[in-house]
């Protein structure tokens, strides 16, 4: 959250890194995680009343503009990226786009599923974008597997926000693991799915090549998995996006839980997914991004949620490598 597409491969996700509306009240309707929706009336007459207003609804496509809503597909699970608090999901991408629908003119509904199954959808047309802390990479853009085999027809994203891979161990470092590289014949736990999870697969072939042992990568379904995977001490470390690992070593077990070691290694950016077809959807969000970093609403919300670290000076499409 990675980087979860810092979330985080397959089309790989960042997650190097969850996605309230907060900073700009009443903008976002958010929903719960299962793939649960909320009742209260998105797209009503009000919002599209509000939307004549709105700097850049006319960029919009005519069919989100009928229906006045954006429906985003997250893996919730990310703090402070994207998590449930209350029944509701919050931190960064939601509030960053709730301030993108401020921008649009429009409702930006949150719906929260497994990671690795949010392009598939996107490309469906279950969600008009996916806003996860995913990675933008060319195999995700391609619509490429780790073979280099193609699975789908691929993404456009629109780049927010940049994050790399950080290495996490229990308090205390019982283990003495510093870097990466000190996994090799070690077991470490990642969520499926992710670009950190292919960071240790590269790792470990890395370590192989060198004459050491691999590394025992325990992949699990969500993030909360891995870290409980870390905390017993059945993995010697996980392996998360950069501000979502700072996240958990200072909260969990009030700071008590986890520490990052080393630096935070591949950094790259986070980007909003949008169906390749989907042009006119993709420039309207590029230029919301751009809008809330000029007037200074989106260095604000990422101060309140302490991911200053990941801010960029202009929003671009498919910058990732």
């Amino acid at each position: 959250m990675t980087a979860r597409i810092t979330r985080r491969t397959t089309a790989a996700h960042s997650r190097l890194a969850a996605v309230g509306a907060i900073a700009v009240a009443g903008a976002l309707l958010l929903t719960g995680c299962g793939d649960q929706t909320d009742d209260s009336g998105s797209g009503g007459s009000a919002e599209k009343d509000k939307s004549s207003s709105a700097p850049l609804f006319d960029k919009l496509p005519k069919k989100i503009q009928d229906a006045g809503v954006l429906k985003a597909g997250t893996n919730a699970e990310y703090a402070p990226m994207e998590f449930q608090e209350g029944g509701k999901i919050v931190g960064v991408d939601p509030d960053l786009a709730a301030a993108l629908g401020e921008k649009l003119g429009v409702e930006v509904e949150f719906t929260s599923g497994s990671f690795d199954g949010l392009i598939t959808s996107l490309n469906s047309g279950r969600y008009d974008i996916a806003m996860s802390s995913i990675t933008d990479n060319k195999q995700r853009q391609e619509g490429l597997d780790d073979k280099g085999k193609k699975l789908g027809p691929g993404v456009d994203f629109v780049d927010y926000f940049v994050a790399g891979t950080a290495v996490y161990v229990q308090k205390g470092n019982p283990k003495g693991i510093n870097s990466i590289e000190d996994l090799c014949g070690q077991p470490a736990a990642v969520q499926r799915g992710t670009t950190y999870e292919k960071a240790l697969q590269d790792q470990s072939e890395k370590c192989t090549d060198a004459g050491e042992k691999k590394i025992t990568i325990q992949s699990f379904e969500n993030d909360t998995e891995a870290q409980t995977r870390v905390k017993s001490g059945g993995a010697v470390a996980g392996v998360n996006d950069y501000p979502v690992a700072v996240d958990l070593a200072r909260k969990a077990d009030d700071g008590n839980a986890f520490e990052i070691v080393g630096e935070q290694v591949d950094a790259g950016p986070f980007g909003i997914a949008v169906n390749k077809d989907n042009k006119e959807l993709t420039e309207a969000l590029e230029a919301a991004v751009n809008a809330i970093i000029e007037d200074g609403t989106y260095k604000e919300i990422l101060a309140k949620w302490g991911a200053e670290t990941g801010a960029i000076e202009k929003a671009t499409i498919n910058g990732g490598k």
